[in-house]
């Protein structure tokens, strides 16, 4: 399975002035794999320690950061020589031993010929415990579901992924129906690798469920398991709630959703812990599109998203046949299901950071925004191959000069105002 970040890892590798490097991402998003999949493509021998559960490794950093001492142990620890040129060190589940996240300053600043990566499920919560964080000292990625171009690899499409690459917009448009099904697909499995392969491999949308589910639950578990006990009831009644807050037309975050009374003090931990772990989205909205976005981002209104769109599909308990062939009555969940993928797309593979616009009144509202290229890009979504922007345009003529696009099932068309961007393609904006 092709991860476009191991081109990513590839540049980290080659920097002149390269840093230890973190990964950071939810749990089962594939950390483990690449990590491992990068070491043996790309050096001699890769030395792999996994804190989790490992008392020895809590007594050796526990000591001082003796880098020689350090280096001996982990030798001994993963059975492989460890060459400054050669070797790949890699630190999983590293939040379990914090001392070990603050050895990262000391690499970098005396033994910066060592490629050293760390990676942990809960590396966000660590940092908002009270870690001694190497800040400035490392480098950070962070790994998301595979995206649509990556699934698209995964089944086995590179011609498909080559004519987005190149925007060959007639061939493009003469594939559509393959681009389509695909995405639909897509909707259904998500980008969870676990799922991704046994889909691959067998094509049993009833395993791709059965695999969604045990993920979700683990995720629910992890609640118990981490958080902090006052604050896991909260985490439940958000985490479950999200469905049926982007079921609504207007999917702002409803704190009422939750329990009558419900006020934002009383839920803002819980909500900044799912974020921290990687498992949810907070789309923040702006009151102008205004450069820079985050200077006019409202902090007290946001929609609420899922790591991954398959898993949004799972805890809606759509079944394969509503999404692929499609239903009437699925109109409004398709809908969020469509906003869910085009802000994974964005994220992964525009690199953006979207937010959303709505008017003071409520009379108009902008899917998404974000800054891309020196401009703001209006964002626009359609489910089907709907041509009508009227909301787009409205909030064109108030704001001109931005670069209005309208991502839908209906074929790339440019038009004096605004441009169509086809769902399958909204990755290559």
């Amino acid at each position: 399975m092709y991860r476009s970040a191991l081109t990513k890892l590839q540049a980290w590798k080659d920097k002149p002035n390269r840093k230890p490097l973190i990964i950071r991402g939810a749990r089962q998003v594939g950390k483990t794999w690449l990590m491992k999949e990068f070491g043996r493509t790309s050096f001699a021998n890769t030395a792999y320690i996994n804190f989790d559960n490992n008392r020895r490794m809590k007594i050796l950093f526990e000591d001082d950061y003796d880098l020689k001492r350090i280096i001996t142990a982990l030798q001994i620890e993963s059975g492989e020589k460890i060459t400054p040129q050669d070797t790949l060190i890699i630190f999983d589940e590293v939040q379990e031993v914090p001392q070990a996240l603050t050895a990262l300053k000391y690499f970098y600043e005396n033994a910066p010929e060592y490629a050293v990566i760390a990676a942990g499920s809960l590396l966000g919560i660590a940092m908002h415990q009270g870690t001694n964080f190497p800040v400035g000292k490392v480098d950070e990625l962070q790994l998301y579901p595979l995206s649509y171009r990556e699934f698209l690899l995964a089944t086995e499409n590179a011609p498909l992924v080559d004519l987005l690459d190149h925007l060959d917009w007639p061939l493009i448009t003469t594939f559509k129906s393959k681009y389509i099904d695909l995405l639909r697909q897509y909707y259904y499995v998500g980008g969870m690798p676990e799922a991704v392969a046994a889909y691959v491999e067998r094509g049993d949308f009833a395993e791709v469920r059965t695999i969604q589910n045990a993920l979700l639950a683990a995720y629910e578990q992890d609640f118990s398991k981490h958080a902090p006990n006052n604050i896991v009831p909260r985490l439940r009644m958000v985490w479950q709630s999200i469905p049926a807050q982007l079921a609504k037309e207007n999917r702002k975050f409803i704190y009422g959703m939750l329990r009558e009374g419900a006020r934002a003090k009383d839920f803002e931990v819980a909500l900044q812990w799912l974020a921290d772990c990687g498992l949810i989205h907070r789309v923040h909205r702006v009151s102008k599109p205004g450069m820079p976005l985050k200077a006019y981002h409202d902090l007290t209104a946001f929609k609420l998203y899922l790591l991954d769109v398959g898993l949004l599909a799972a805890m809606g308990d759509i079944d394969v046949r509503t999404l692929l062939g499609g239903n009437d009555i699925f109109v409004e969940f398709k809908g969020a299901l469509t906003e869910q993928y085009v802000l994974q797309q964005l994220i992964a593979e525009v690199g953006v950071t979207p937010y959303y616009w709505s008017s003071e009144h409520g009379t108009g509202e902008i899917d998404f925004l974000f800054q891309l290229a020196g401009t703001i890009v209006p964002l626009e979504v359609k489910a089907e191959e709907n041509l009508r922007a009227r909301s787009l345009r409205s909030f064109n003529e108030k704001y001109p000069g931005l670069r209005p696009v309208r991502t839908s099932m209906s074929d790339h068309r440019k038009e004096e105002w605004m441009e169509n961007w086809p769902l399958y393609a909204v990755g290559k904006l």
